[in-house]
């Protein structure tokens, strides 16, 4: 049996940027309208309602309410990026590969399963009013669909 390396690296400590109670709650929704499969960062949306909600600290919940788009956190900097995640989204769930749900057309199983690999939800960590994302970190709707859509994200932040 093999074991992984226990000297991989060093925890510290953890450091405390906020405690307190819950004293805030704001939720709304926001509509994307996609031009086909791909990658939409609306990054800034999400940031502009974190601020109008009043909350420095606490989470910002992002849900799509669809089965065919998805969310994820992803590198914002270089859209090549985004170019070969569709790439190895496309060879994972390919269209047209004999499967039993196709009612919807030969696109919509593979948006399925692309969805149950990516994510329908995201947690996000609010810091004196901004999202804790990381340098490069962008807020993505993916678009699974090979036409155009609605799609509909719900918003919940909780903080103080």
């Amino acid at each position: 049996m093999r074991r992984g390396n226990t000297s991989a690296g060093t925890i510290g400590r953890v450091e405390a940027l906020a405690s307190g109670a819950v004293e805030r709650h704001a939720s709304g929704r926001l509509t994307i309208t996609t031009a086909g499969p791909g990658f939409t960062d609306f990054t800034a949306a999400v940031a502009a309602f974190v601020r109008g909600s009043g909350i420095r600290d606490g989470l910002v919940t992002v849900f799509c309410r669809h089965t065919s788009a998805s969310l994820t956190i992803q590198e914002n900097a270089d859209p090549d990026v985004q170019t070969d995640l569709m790439t190895a989204l496309d060879g994972f769930a390919p269209r047209n590969a004999g499967y039993v749900h196709g009612a919807e057309g030969p696109d919509d199983m593979p948006a399925h399963i692309r969805t149950l690999v990516t994510d329908s939800a995201l947690t996000i960590p609010l810091i004196d009013g901004t999202l804790a994302l990381g340098t490069w970190q962008g807020i993505y709707l993916i678009e699974h669909r090979d036409r155009p859509h609605r799609r509909e994200i719900v918003l919940s932040a909780l903080g103080a």
